[in-house]
């Protein structure tokens, strides 16, 4: 697929406040298969309205139909057996495969998977940033801790599919990783995506040895980013970085590092995307939740469904929220 920031899959920040943040299922894939089911799940989203398609079908239908494109084939009614796991917070071993909920599973993703079939315009091919991400590990022979971070961000960077290119969101994981492994003391994030390098403005004692290149900028040099791109960078940290200040960090400590990452100074306006749950909780508390504070704040609820209504937080999912560090390809 063309990374043209005209192609008809990439829109501007203001078109995610009313769509989904990530899919609820998945049935232990690979990284290529569950990207793109995510992908497609927000490109459905970009076409169609949550209050028309719940986002249990739409997220188990893309996962189903990654399974044939990614070739890495899951029976329908297994991937119906995780879904009803998922909405009833059950073992999976506990959900009979001749259920009455099972078959009703299977029905509703078949269906759905025809709109979606729709709403992609048969469009299959995701280009992914982990697919960057393994080239930049390779060519700018980094660290294993600095890979493992950036390969985490990039699985929880898949609101950005919609808005960047994968090779911006490879590079905004990439810097972000490699802010966090450098600490606090090293260059900022604005240093490390400004259109120069901050020393080139500062007089230098001259010296017969040739410049050391400036490891905190490797990966903008690698890729020669351009204004524009650069900006496209700052707005994707700036996201992501949101994102993950949203998060409840007493349940997620290993994000602690991530959120005290100060988010880049030049950035342009933009909407809010993301709520915390304890602001969520207050709002609903307090009556605030009408539909144009919904619509505002993006937090239009999705209609129940005959498969359980709103899926539920399991003590599975807390403990598998985490991104795995393997980088399986």
């Amino acid at each position: 697929m063309s990374t043209d920031a005209s192609s008809q899959w990439f829109f501007s920040p203001n078109a995610l406040t009313a769509t989904p943040s990530s899919s609820p299922l998945e049935k232990e894939m690979p990284t290529s298969a569950m990207c793109t089911a995510a992908t497609w799940f927000h490109r459905f989203y970009m076409r169609y309205s949550m209050e028309d398609f719940h986002r249990q079908d739409v997220a188990a239908s893309c996962i189903f139909l990654a399974t044939k494109t990614e070739e890495c084939g899951r029976k329908l009614r297994d991937v119906a057996r995780v879904y009803q796991a998922k909405v009833q917070n059950a073992d999976i071993s506990t959900i009979p495969a001749d259920s009455k909920e099972v078959d009703l599973c299977q029905s509703a993703i078949l269906l759905t998977e025809e709109v979606l079939l729709e709403a992609l315009c048969f469009d299959f091919v995701v280009d992914s940033p982990h697919a960057e991400l393994l080239d930049l590990f390779e060519s700018l022979g980094s660290e294993m801790e600095l890979r493992e971070y950036a390969w985490s961000l990039a699985h929880d960077s898949t609101p950005l599919c919609i808005l960047y290119p994968p090779r911006l969101i490879a590079v905004a994981c990439y810097v972000l990783a490699q802010r966090i492994v450098d600490g606090s003391n090293s260059p900022s994030l604005d240093a490390r995506i400004s259109v120069t390098a901050p020393s080139t403005s500062l007089p230098t004692p001259p010296s017969h040895q040739p410049p050391s290149p400036d490891a905190s900028r490797a990966v903008i040099d690698y890729y020669n980013l351009n204004e524009s791109e650069l900006r496209q960078v700052s707005e994707a940290l700036d996201i992501l970085l949101e994102f993950y200040s949203a998060q409840d960090q007493a349940s997620y400590p290993y994000i602690a590092p991530i959120v005290a990452v100060p988010p880049p100074a030049q950035r342009g306006p933009r909407p809010r995307l993301f709520v915390s749950q304890a602001e969520l909780s207050l709002i609903m508390t307090s009556g605030e939740a009408n539909s144009q504070s919904a619509s505002h704040e993006g937090l239009g609820r999705t209609p129940s469904s005959s498969h359980g209504g709103h899926t539920p937080l399991t003590q599975s999912e807390d403990s598998n929220r985490r991104p795995s560090f393997t980088m399986n390809t």
